[in-house]
This record gives C-alpha cells, structure tokens and sequence, in this order.
C-alpha cells in the first residue's frame, strides 16, 4: 500500500496516509504526501476541494521518525528541514481548499502538516501537542511560524515550552481547529464541508485562498492590492457573470470553471 493514496469522488479528493501503526512522518512519506498533492494538481479540474486524513485509528500523524535523529548533524539537518518545508508549501499553497480530518494523535510534524490546511476538523479523541522539547528539539517544520497564525504567542510559547499535549476541545478554544466532532464521525464532517466548497464558484473559492494566503503576511495597502486585482481578474470570466445572472434570475447557478 502507497504511504499517501488518493481518491476522487464527486468533485472532491481524499488524500490518506498510510504509515502504520501512526503514521509518522518518515522521509519517504512526506514525500509520498508531496507527490499526491502534485499528482492531484496536475488533474486539479477533476476536484474542487481536498480532505487530508491519517489511516488506521490511532492517528493523523503522531510526529517524526524519531529514529532518523541520532545520525543527524547540523548540514544534513538543515538539508531535511528545507526538503520539508517544501513539502508542506505543496499542501499549503494547492489550488483548492484543504480541509484536515483529524483523529487520534496529532503530535509534532503532524500538527504542523494540519497547521497547511485551510480547515481543521477535529474528532473528540483528537489529541494535539509540539512535544519536540523532550527530545531537546522544537518544532521546525515551519511551526514556529504557521503557529502563530492561529494562536496567540502567550499560548503558542507554553504549548512548546512545556511539550504537552492538549485535548481536541482546548484545541478549539486556541483556535487550532475549527470545529470538533463526535468519535467516528470527523470525515463526514469534513466531506460535508468539501461537498458544500465544491458547490460554490471554483474561480472565486481558489481566488480567495490566493489572496487569504497572499495578503496575511503583507502591510495593508499591500494586501489591499493583491486582493483588488484578485478581485478584478473574475470580472472577465463567465462565472462570475453567471453567479450574478443566476443570483438575479433566482436559480442555482452553473459553473464552468472559466
């Protein structure tokens, strides 16, 4: 079985990774991650919306490959740090919204692979946590930065500092995950919200992650810009025409995609 498979249904693709028994993220599965998403991009007109899950019952992903730590000095360290931010940017920046369906554990590289998506749902026997420090590590897969996004620095500095691990309903009231669910029931949750996404204009939803993701790390006028010219860019396209006509004519709109 591939470390990271995908499948399309009605519009919408599953990606699951599948490094048993938790899924942690060894070299040859974030890179199995990074070729699904770039495999899914290549045919991204057959989808509008992604759901990102661990396999099994444990966990999304519980962390690193801890065993590939001992042999690691600061060269080849920094070679895999980079390798790894690169593969997370593969799922932050795909064209469609990513949306995290999260069971079990979610620990360390794991928590910073959700911190890619656009939405995190979570299970109520989620779990979350940075526990780098207790291999005298901390997170370096980009949490440090994508962390602060969600969560206020206070907040952020005693989830690393400490190393301990927070329930899926704290995680809510941080603002690490947008929504908690019942055990078992978390894909649905998300498949119902990537169903709904995959209803919506294709060109507006993929415009407004551009600019969301664009303009979060620019100066206002800045970010002003990006999004008018975002904005302005739809105005030529028959969407966009269409939602307005189907708005006024008081009917379902229909999108081409163009």
């Amino acid at each position: 079985m591939a470390l990271a498979q995908y499948e399309i249904t009605d519009q919408v693709a599953i990606v699951t990774i599948n490094n048993p028994p938790l899924n942690a993220l060894d070299v040859p599965t974030k890179l199995a991650i990074e070729e699904a998403f770039l495999e899914l991009d290549r045919i991204r007109d057959q989808m509008r919306a992604v759901v990102l899950t661990g396999g099994g019952e444990k966990a999304f992903v519980a962390g690193a490959d801890i065993k590939a730590f001992v042999d690691l000095e600061p060269e080849s360290a920094k070679r895999r740090l980079m390798r790894s931010h690169k593969v997370y940017e593969v799922v932050e920046s795909f064209h469609w919204p990513v949306i995290a369906a999260i069971h079990g554990f979610c620990f360390g590289g794991g928590l910073e692979l959700a911190l890619c998506c656009d939405v995190r749902y979570a299970s109520r026997d989620a779990q979350f946590g940075f526990p780098e420090v207790k291999l005298s590590i901390f997170p370096g897969n980009g949490g440090t930065v994508r962390s602060q996004y969600f969560l206020g620095l206070g907040r952020f500095k005693e989830m690393v500092y400490s190393g301990e691990t927070i329930s899926s309903e704290q995680a809510l009231q941080y603002g690490l995950v947008e929504k908690v669910t019942e055990s078992g029931q978390v894909m649905d949750a998300a498949l119902e919200l990537a169903h709904k996404i995959a209803r919506r204009g294709p060109l507006g939803v993929a415009a407004a992650k551009k600019a969301i993701n664009r303009n979060r790390d620019l100066p206002l006028q800045q970010g002003l810009e990006v999004e008018s010219d975002l904005w302005a860019g739809l105005s030529l396209s028959h969407d966009m025409k269409e939602g307005a006509k189907a708005f006024i004519e008081k009917r379902k709109p229909k999108y081409l995609g163009k």
